[in-house]
């Protein structure tokens, strides 16, 4: 086992929360939950949503913590320490996969907003819906620049592992949180004040029913919500490894439960005012650009705008960074626990084999580019790496946490680890059940939607 100073621990409890809220708070908040809510009816996607997350993703949260906290391990040695001798550490090797796959895509969109930094406060992306459009068509086709972006963002983020844990990542996230929640919650005041903000908010506020069974909502509301908490990859088992175990995990999972969702909610209250303020306004048919279209219209409607955008960027910056800290952190923490490396060593050698996989993403969308369309598939690389790892390895990962936890640890030895030192568990029954039964099935039918859906 690696010694304590290499791997770390939380300095506090508010630490460990914002530290975590930040893993789960990032552009999936900011920009994949408005899109999301534009593709799947508005409010009724909202209501699904929160019932996936209160249902199923919470109680995999809680199972995750429960597990690294028991090891004080990464997700193979976790896996590995509670049920020796067996093939279960599979499913923390797929988790550490997972934070690598996911980052080397999630740092080609970050970097997006990193150049968009400069875009805003210079004025460059003003004009009609169409040319604001345009431009971010040519500037993702840039694959040269797009590498480049990457590669600052990988180099950000290995940065601030190098630090450690509490003072690099627990330092960095408790700067960051605040100054992101506060800069949103002036945006969302601003865009209720806006011409068709009502229009927005009924679309965001008031449910279509008819789209409440449909499967395509169900699958995108569940894939969202473990994509945005951070389930399924080991980051929350990971940061769970470094939780005291005088610290109430059911406290510390409703904080940043409660913390990613209402940032979430709040991104919708910007994006939908808004956008039914401008024009032609499309919320089904946003897509990727919505955070880059939108956006920067907005803020070419307010006093000082240029540098306002320019701000709310790199706020959106910080809370990508937030994100792939802890995607980063997952792997790092396996070669310190498995192979002893020093934190130095695995920081640098596997953010190297990060950016290595980020090329073929950062090049693939352009019409002419390498990777824009590969053969037999159709998509380019960077949307089919978010196919494999958001749409099937983070809800495979979540099923078998859920089935381990449940059947294979079982959930008494589970509880007993959340009431240590006298912790109360005042849901542990309903826990029990949703955790054994509820999710295992409503994840399994979403995998199926998803492979049948291909």
């Amino acid at each position: 086992m690696a010694s304590t100073a290499q791997r770390g621990t939380w300095g506090s409890k508010a630490g460990f929360i914002l530290a975590a809220s930040g893993s789960a708070v990032g552009l999936g908040n900011i920009w994949g939950f408005p899109t999301q809510v534009g593709q799947g009816g508005g409010a009724v996607f909202v209501l699904i949503y929160l019932a996936c997350v209160l249902f199923i993703c919470l109680p995999i949260m809680v199972a995750e913590l429960v597990m690294g906290r028991r090891a004080q391990l990464d997700p193979v040695g976790s896996f590995t320490l509670i049920r020796p001798a067996s093939s279960w550490w599979l499913v923390g090797m797929l988790g550490v996969l997972a934070g690598a796959g996911i980052l080397s895509f999630y740092s080609v969109i970050a970097g997006w907003s990193v150049a968009y930094i400069w875009y805003a406060a210079t004025g460059a992306v003003t004009g009609d819906a169409d040319a604001i459009g345009a431009f971010f068509g040519n500037f993702t086709a840039n694959g040269p620049l797009s590498v480049g972006l990457a590669l600052l963002v990988l180099a950000t983020t290995a940065t601030v592992l190098l630090g450690g844990v509490q003072s690099g990542i627990e330092r960095v996230t408790k700067l960051m949180m605040p100054a992101l929640i506060a800069l949103l919650l002036i945006l969302a005041i601003r865009a209720a004040t806006l011409p068709g903000a009502a229009e927005g908010l009924t679309y965001y506020l008031r449910p279509d029913f008819s789209r409440l069974l449909d499967p395509s909502v169900l699958n995108a509301a569940l894939g969202q919500a473990f994509f945005s908490l951070s389930l399924g990859m080991g980051a929350m088992l990971t940061y769970g490894s470094y939780l005291s175990k005088h610290e109430s995990i059911i406290t510390a999972a409703l904080w940043v439960v409660a913390l990613d969702t209402s940032m979430a909610l709040l991104a919708g209250f910007i994006i939908f005012p808004s956008g039914f303020s401008i024009e032609g306004f499309d919320p089904s048919a946003s897509g990727p650009g919505l955070i880059f279209a939108v956006l920067p219209r907005l803020f070419a409607t307010l006093p000082g705008g240029q540098l306002f955008g320019a701000a709310f960027f790199i706020l959106l910056t910080m809370a990508a960074l937030t994100s792939t800290i802890s995607l980063l952190e997952v792997p790092v923490a396996h070669f310190i626990d498995a192979h002893q490396w020093t934190r130095r060593k695995a920081v640098l050698l596997v953010t190297t084999g990060v950016f290595l996989l980020a090329i073929p993403s950062a090049l693939g969308n352009g019409a002419v580019g390498v990777f824009s369309r590969l053969p037999g598939i159709g998509v380019d690389f960077l949307t089919l790496m978010a196919t494999i790892w958001n749409n099937f390895a983070l809800p495979v990962g979540g099923l078998l946490t859920a089935v381990f936890v449940g059947w294979v640890w079982r959930v008494d030895q589970a509880i007993e680890e959340v009431e240590l030192h006298g912790a109360p568990f005042p849901a542990r029954r309903l826990w029990s059940v949703l955790i054994r039964y509820v999710c295992p099935a409503a994840i399994s039918v979403i995998i199926v939607y998803a492979v049948v859906s291909l």
